[in-house]
C-alpha cells in the first residue's frame, strides 16, 4: 500500500465547500482532498446562495460589502456569466419581532450603500411588513457546480471515488483509503450540514448546534409572487419562483405541517399542486449566527449556519483557515467560533432557536 499526505479534506456538496477547497489549493498552495457529491441538477434545492440576508449585525454587512467584488469575480471566472444573476429579494414578517428586525435590517442595508425599499402591503398581504433589497446576487447552483468541478480538477484537488473510505478523527485529522493508496490528511473541514451530521466524531457535538428537520416542496405553475425570491423572517421559509412560474419552498418542518403552512402563506388565490417534495435533516445554530472553527478547540473544523451568504465569504474563510486573513476577517470569524457560549451570545441574529 502506497502512502501519501494531504493538508486538508473539505467535506460538503455546497458551492461554499467547493470554493473553499479550490481556494486552498489554487491560492494558498495546499494539497486538498474534496469529498462532495455533484447533485444540484438532480434533486430539489435545499438552500439558496444569495449575497444578502436578514442580517442585523453591522460587522457582517461590512464584511459582505468588502467580500462581494472578489467573490463575484472568482465565481464569474469559474462558472461564467450564467452562473449568477441579479435579483431583488423581499424579506417579510407578520410578527412584531420580525417587523422590528426588518426595520433594523433596512437601516443596516442603507448604511452600507445597499438600496432597500419598503414593500406595500398590497403586494405582500395585509398585516405584513416587507423589505426589498435591490440588485442582490443569486448563484445558479447547477451551472456553477459544473464549473467548480472543472476548476477543482484543474488545480489537482483530489476527489473521492466510489469505494473510497474516509475516516475523520477526533483530533481533526483524517484518513483516506482508496484501493491500494492511503492518504493521511492533516485537517478535516466539515463544510455543510450533511458533512457535520455524518462526520462529527462521537462526543464532539457542540452545544451551539442543533438538528432540525427541513423540507422542500416544489409546486406546479401558479400565480407569480411579488418577487422572484421571498423570505419570511418569522419561520425561516424561503420561496423561489421557478421556471414556468412554479415555486420551490424551503424551510423548517416536516412535510405535512410544512405543506399546510405553505398553503396558508400562499393564500386561496394561489392554490398549488405539489410537483415534488423532500425532507432532510439540517444543522442550525441556537443563536442564528454562523459557527466556524475547530470542534472542542482541537477537532475538525466546521462551517455552519452561514445561511445564503456563505459562498460570498469563501475567500475570507480560506484565508482564515490558512492563518492569513485580514484584521476585519479575523475579528468576524474569531467572534463566531463554534465553541462560543450559548448564553448571551454577542453575535446572535434574529430567529435563534427557542
Amino acid at each position: 500500500m502506497s502512502e501519501a499526505r494531504a493538508d486538508f479534506v473539505i467535506i460538503g456538496s455546497t458551492p461554499t465547500a467547493r470554493l473553499v477547497a479550490g481556494l486552498l489549493a489554487s491560492v494558498h498552495g495546499k494539497s486538498v482532498v474534496f469529498s462532495g457529491e455533484s447533485q444540484s441538477g438532480y434533486r430539489l434545492p435545499r438552500a439558496v446562495d444569495l449575497s444578502v440576508a436578514p442580517i442585523t449585525r453591522p460587522e457582517t454587512w461590512a464584511l459582505l460589502k468588502a467580500s462581494l467584488p472578489e467573490a463575484l469575480k472568482l465565481i464569474s471566472r469559474i462558472g461564467g456569466r450564467r452562473a449568477w444573476s441579479r435579483i431583488d429579494p423581499i424579506f417579510f414578517s407578520e410578527m412584531p419581532g420580525g417587523k422590528e428586525a426588518l426595520a433594523h435590517i433596512r437601516h443596516m442595508a442603507l448604511a452600507f450603500g445597499h438600496a432597500a425599499e419598503l414593500v406595500p402591503s398590497s403586494a405582500i398581504g395585509v398585516g405584513r411588513d416587507g423589505l426589498l433589497l435591490r440588485d442582490a446576487v443569486l448563484l445558479h447552483r447547477p451551472t456553477l457546480e459544473a464549473g467548480l468541478d472543472r476548476w477543482l480538477e484543474q488545480h489537482k484537488v483530489r476527489r473521492l471515488l466510489e469505494g473510497d473510505a474516509l475516516t475523520v478523527h477526533a483530533d481533526g485529522s483524517a484518513e483516506l483509503v482508496s484501493g491500494d493508496d492511503r492518504v493521511e490528511i492533516g485537517q478535516a473541514v466539515l463544510a455543510d450540514d450533511a458533512a457535520i451530521l455524518a462526520h462529527t466524531p462521537p462526543g464532539l457535538w457542540p452545544a451551539l448546534l442543533t438538528r432540525r428537520v427541513h423540507s422542500t416542496i416544489a409546486t406546479e405553475p401558479t400565480r407569480p409572487m411579488a418577487a422572484a425570491l421571498m423570505h419570511r423572517l418569522d419561520t425561516g421559509l424561503t420561496l423561489m419562483q421557478q421556471a414556468e412560474r412554479g415555486i420551490a419552498a424551503i424551510g423548517p418542518g416536516a412535510i405535512d405541517p410544512f405543506a399546510a403552512a405553505l398553503g396558508v402563506l400562499l393564500g386561496r388565490e394561489r392554490e398549488f399542486r405539489q410537483a415534488g417534495q423532500s425532507s432532510y435533516e439540517a444543522v442550525v445554530t441556537v443563536d442564528a449566527a454562523p459557527a466556524v472553527g475547530r470542534l472542542s478547540g482541537s477537532g475538525p473544523d466546521v462551517l455552519a449556519g452561514l445561511g445564503p451568504t456563505g459562498a460570498f465569504l469563501a475567500p475570507a474563510i480560506a484565508r482564515w483557515i490558512c492563518g492569513v486573513a485580514g484584521p476585519a476577517e479575523n475579528a468576524w470569524l474569531g467572534a463566531r467560533l463554534v465553541d462560543r457560549s450559548v448564553a448571551a451570545s454577542p453575535v446572535a441574529e434574529f430567529g435563534g432557536v427557542a
